[in-house]
């Protein structure tokens, strides 16, 4: 809810004109407003606030005609957005942005801001890129300058720009997965943000690249491991990018996190962050120990300097892996990485198979209700679909409308693949959405999973793995206590073999063919799902 109610108290001052762009609606219902009769001339009315206004009209929500307050019902509120959002299509327009404000013990009054023009279709070029690094290697820092062109202070002022709680600011680590976006237009000229703390900055950026590139920034503290393999393992990245800071070197963290990323077959650059702290001899040396950690593990290193961005761009891929030298102070490297990111192609293919997005967070935006978001890993899915959210705790299916779609703060009406999106859902309350559940076209025939078969390696483990074995696996966004039992009756470290794996507590929907991380204490390991038919009653019941 907005705290400033100057744009509120603007537009009731200014008032209704007949030949003004400000229009005032109590509330807008889908079975009176939207007959032919009253749409057509709703349609012809919001198409004449926007003429007004030179591209943009502002729709006043929960006042009477003469500018009353009236306050609505948030369902209510919710459901003229659905209406004006109709109605603004049909007309040729979309709306950019919605505030709103209490009224009353319960109402809302809100407005909501409708330009010219369809909303943003996502660019085909848009790739996702994940953080990964031990803590205070400068990862967010070095993303904070990228997506600003501003140079750090040396003390990490950059990483502020980027998506964080405020404590996350006050202590100087973060502790949950982070945002950001730049991109660049037609003639690969870098557009970056100039307020990254006002998110109408973050949405230009989106309508006005004709590439973009976002970052998922991931946690480098060791206790919060587990929030950094659910960022590189549940999202749909393109490419890794692996900071190791000059003055520290590789570290038990960096080699944790490299074998994340290699675990995931994910692409990776590694960038030596910090270089303007120590000397050249370090940098030097801290270059070779890079490139002795990547051949340890049958990478093999690229130097940009003694390889060219075009060279790194076409040759990067699961065994090749770029190195360059960065300071977010100095700008060292910087506009090597703009060129290197600014051609690097998408790796992820735009599945054009049924929509399948797991959930990574959720939240409640007044006026709107629940929005759950994450990273679109197959399919499309637009503004109005009827999709399935689950499993619940008990294996049925929820059917939910997506009520509207943003990336980075920026209204879309429909977004594919491999995008970050908010997906605000109509049908389901906040709280009964949860991270590791998935949503789903309306027509599937999901199955809830409790039990599965997989093929794993045992990558570290102090003795050998037996049946009841119970570590942690993390699979798309679900992080779960499971049970193994492997078919040999035990694995031994290095060992790969088949293992029926049970979820602890709850069921969730996964696929044959998903990859996934296991982790108990000091034992890791990957694995693959091999089938979901255990022969147990794990079938779904759907909500209908």
């Amino acid at each position: 809810m907005s705290a400033d109610r100057a744009a509120l108290e603007q537009a009731l001052a200014h008032g209704e004109e007949e030949g003004g762009h400000i229009e005032f609606k109590e509330r807008l219902t889908r079975s009176l407003h939207l007959e032919d009769g009253r749409k057509e001339s709703l349609v012809a009315q919001l198409r004449h606030r926007v003429l007004s206004g030179d591209g943009e009209a502002t729709y006043v929500v929960g006042v009477t005609d003469d500018g009353g307050i009236a306050g609505i019902s948030q369902d209510a509120f919710s459901e003229t957005m659905d209406v004006l959002s109709l109605l603004a299509a049909e007309a040729d327009a979309h709306i950019d942005d919605v505030e709103t404000w209490a009224a009353g013990d319960d109402g809302l009054v809100g407005t909501a801001t409708i330009r010219e023009g369809a909303m943003l279709a996502a660019d085909d070029g848009h790739i996702v890129i994940g953080t990964a690094g031990h803590v205070d290697h400068g990862k967010s820092t070095l993303v904070g300058s990228l997506v600003t062109g501003e140079a750090d202070d040396g003390n990490g002022a950059t990483r502020g720009f980027l998506d964080v709680q405020p404590h996350e600011v006050e202590r100087g680590l973060s502790a949950d997965l982070s945002y950001a976006v730049y991109g660049f237009d037609q003639a690969g000229d870098p557009i970056r943000m100039d307020n990254p703390h006002r998110k109408s900055d973050r949405a230009r950026v989106v309508e006005e690249s004709n590439r973009l590139v976002s970052f998922v920034d991931t946690v480098g503290h060791e206790p919060w491991l587990r929030t950094t393999i659910r960022g590189l393992v549940g999202q749909k990245l393109d490419y890794g990018l692996l900071a190791v800071a000059a003055d520290d070197g590789p570290t038990k963290t960096t080699r944790e996190h490299l074998g994340i990323l290699l675990a995931t077959d994910l692409p990776t650059i590694v960038t030596i962050t910090k270089v303007d702290v120590v000397s050249e001899e370090r940098v030097a040396e801290v270059e070779k120990a890079v490139e002795s950690m990547l051949r340890d593990v049958q990478r093999s290193p690229i130097r940009i300097g003694r390889y060219s961005i075009e060279t790194a761009a076409e040759e990067i891929s699961e065994t090749v892996v770029p190195i360059i030298r960065t300071s977010a102070v100095r700008g060292d490297g910087m506009d090597d990485l703009d060129r290197l990111f600014g051609q690097l192609p998408k790796r992820t293919a735009d599945d054009h198979g049924a929509f399948r997005m797991y959930i990574d967070r959720t939240y409640s935006v007044t006026g709107v209700g629940a929005v759950a978001s994450g990273t679109i890993n197959a399919g499309h899915v637009e503004a109005g679909d009827e999709l399935l959210l689950g499993p619940m705790a008990d294996g049925s299916f929820r059917e939910v409308e997506v009520r509207s779609i943003e990336m980075h703060y920026h209204r879309v009406d429909a977004a594919k693949a491999g995008r970050i999106v908010g997906i605000a859902l109509k049908g389901v309350a906040e709280s009964e959405i949860e991270r590791g559940m998935a949503l789903l076209p309306r027509h599937a025939e999901p199955t809830a999973t409790r039990s599965f078969e997989a093929e794993v390696m045992v990558l570290n483990h102090p003795t050998r793995i037996r049946e009841g074995y119970e570590p942690v696996v993390h699979l798309e966004t679900l992080s779960e206590t499971a049970i193994f039992s492997p078919a040999s009756g035990k694995l031994l470290p290095g060992d790969t073999g088949s293992t029926e794996i049970e979820f602890k507590f709850r069921p969730y929907f996964i696929e044959e063919g998903q990859r996934f991380v296991f982790r108990e204490g000091a034992s890791k390991g990957v694995g693959t799902v091999v089938s979901t038919d255990t022969g147990e009653d794990s079938a779904a019941s759907t909500d209908r």
